[in-house]
């Protein structure tokens, strides 16, 4: 699947683990998507998936989210590039 990213953003902090997001838009699609991201260690990722401006096609957001259940690559992706953007605090 090909996305373009539009910005990434992730933090660490002892207490709170890595909180990360990254917005990103697919091709031929109106809606622009943000996955928020957290994980206590950095290894096992819990995730949320959002409309970035506006509320859009409710289907599209899950079919988004499944193909980020099936695709581990994607998704993999989306966590490489939030934690490129590493901030500690």
């Amino acid at each position: 699947m090909s996305i373009t990213v539009l910005g990434a953003s992730m933090t660490f902090t002892k207490e709170d683990g890595y909180v990360g997001k990254v917005q990103f838009e697919l091709p031929g699609d109106s809606n622009q998507y943000e996955i928020a991201l957290h994980s206590k260690r950095g290894s096992d990722w819990g995730y949320g998936l959002f409309f970035v401006k506006e509320s859009g096609d409710e289907e599209k957001l899950l079919v988004l989210e499944e193909q980020l259940e099936e695709d581990d690559e994607l998704f993999d992706y989306l966590v490489d590039t939030a934690k490129a953007a590493l901030v500690k605090e």
